[in-house]
């Protein structure tokens, strides 16, 4: 049977760490090794804005230690990922130069929402049982250093995804100066994560009945260790919770290290993470947290057997990122029938111009989102639309995009409403590549909702055909099409400026 051996890095916010896996289509992902190392990057950088030399210095012998590593096991490919400790650092660029240069590993920066969406894939292909457990709703809470993600299944669909600033070590950060000295130290630690509770609360689970909540990060795995009489497994009901809490808020970190084998730095991060567990259990009203072990480098590996067709994994996640879209729209009262007959004519275009456009399945799945969202800046000013719409998107995360893609959607939408300048008159920080792809994604949008410009849906059996230097667009309607003819010319001129192909309509009447 083939195989191939794999690793995955996790430069993170409190240590770095490498996983080494054996996978193969038979017997999917099996891990083989696990090295880490504690190096608490994000305190330099939630504290400083930078992360010191000292420490860069550190990173690099780990990492020239995990290369090492790599060698002994034949590594065929690995992926190394850095998160908010790096991607937040104003001295970004030097340390990646820096690790390049003297360990010739590449470290890839990955947004919020890239980092959860692959937190995501890990829980859904080490989770047996993850498409049963998520047909009650649940939420996906994920615990980071510097921030804590809510991701809400209703009924199976991904309905929304926020980040909280409220990560262990980012709250320790913020308060560890009151600790000492405030009797109230865990009052005050409550309300500051309450807070920031109720107005997620209040904003996107108002009308949502939690069931589950699926908890990963490390310091569940850490909590579960202090209370070994309750002999957990993979589930955590509220009055174990209280237990560990209690437990978590009369133990000093020393206490909780020398006594259950807990490393110091992370001992000393679960007051915090405790006091979020709790109140997101409580206000919940959630039955269990289920704790799958999951960590990033098992996303990381997750994500390479899945993109690399290694191993099916048995859930639709392209389907998730499209559900956010539409609750987005949702959100914004975007009109869903006039969404549907443009995302149907527009996949149509994008598939008869294949050969033309040269673009990929993922520029397709960006054409839908697009779309979907091609409307939500109307919510703000409805003379304003292209470019409401485009603030609201780059402010909004979209998890499995990364912020580039967010960027071309944003665009995309941007230009479907006005004028889009040359490459050169931008002066922005998109390449030439990213200008072709909105250019020849927005030439497309801008057609097919030209064909719904009244939003009556009055074209049926939409169909495209290439001929020669032509587009012909048929549709069986009785309706009149005056309106959308008369709009759809100047949608076809840039379509024609794009692409050198002239579209045009080829109306059947049908009695």
């Amino acid at each position: 049977m083939a195989y191939s051996v794999f690793a995955a890095i996790d430069v993170g916010s409190n240590d770095v760490s490498m996983k080494i896996y054996q996978i193969s289509s038979g017997s999917g992902i099996k891990l083989l090794d696990t090295v880490s190392q504690y190096l608490a990057l994000g305190r330099d950088t939630y504290r400083t804005g930078k992360i010191s030399y000292e420490l860069v210095e550190e990173l690099c012998q780990v990492l020239l230690r995990f290369k090492h590593k790599m060698k002994e096991y034949r590594v065929a490919e690995y992926r190394a990922k850095a998160s908010s400790a790096v991607r937040e650092a104003a001295n970004r660029e030097v340390i990646l130069n820096q690790i390049m240069l003297r360990t010739g590993i590449d470290v890839q920066v990955v947004s919020n929402s890239e980092r959860h969406y692959l937190m995501y894939k890990g829980i859904a292909s080490h989770t047996a049982d993850f498409n049963h457990i998520i047909q009650k709703n649940t939420a996906i809470l994920d615990m980071g250093a510097g921030s804590v993600q809510i991701s809400i299944f209703d009924k199976q669909a991904l309905a929304t995804t926020q980040m909280l600033r409220i990560g262990a070590m980012r709250i320790q950060g913020l308060l560890e100066n009151e600790q000492d000295r405030i009797i109230g130290f865990h009052d005050m630690l409550t309300e500051y994560v309450g807070n920031e509770m109720e107005t997620f609360e209040s904003f996107y689970m108002k009308d949502k009945s939690i069931k589950n909540i699926i908890a990963v990060g490390d310091e569940i795995a850490a909590m579960i260790k202090l209370v070994p009489e309750l002999s957990i497994h993979n589930s955590i009901n509220q009055e174990q919770m209280d237990a560990i809490y209690a437990k978590v808020q009369t133990m000093q970190p020393q206490q909780m290290s020398s006594r259950y084998g807990i490393p110091l730095e992370v001992a000393s991060l679960l007051l915090p993470a405790a006091v979020v567990y709790k109140l997101f259990l409580q206000r919940s009203k959630a039955e269990l947290i289920w704790t799958p072990g999951i960590d990033f480098c098992d996303g990381i590996a997750a994500d390479y057997a899945d993109t690399k067709k290694k191993v099916p994994l048995n859930h639709d996640f392209q389907e998730d990122i499209l559900s956010m879209a539409k609750n987005i729209a949702k959100r914004y009262h975007c009109n869903n029938p006039h969404i549907n007959d443009v995302a149907e004519v527009g996949l149509e275009i994008f598939d008869r111009m294949r050969k033309v456009h040269g673009l990929d399945k993922r520029a397709r799945l960006l054409l839908q989102i697009a779309v979907t969202l091609h409307d939500c800046g109307k919510y703000i000013n409805m003379n304003a639309g292209g470019t409401d719409a485009y603030n609201i998107i780059m402010a909004t995360e979209i998890i499995g995009l990364s912020h580039k893609e967010r960027k071309l959607v944003a665009n995309i939408v941007k230009y479907n409403t006005i004028w889009l300048p040359s490459y050169d008159e931008l002066n922005s920080s998109l390449s030439r590549e990213e200008y072709i792809i909105i250019s020849k994604l927005t030439a497309i949008l801008r057609v097919a909702n030209a064909l719904d410009r009244s939003h009556r849906q009055k074209m049926k059996h939409i169909k495209a055909s290439l001929k020669d230097k032509t587009l012909v667009i048929s549709t069986d309607t009785i309706a009149d099409i005056s309106l959308e003819k008369a709009l759809f010319q100047s949608k076809a001129d840039f379509f024609e400026e794009v692409y050198g192909i002239r579209p045009i309509i080829k109306q059947r009447r049908t009695f």
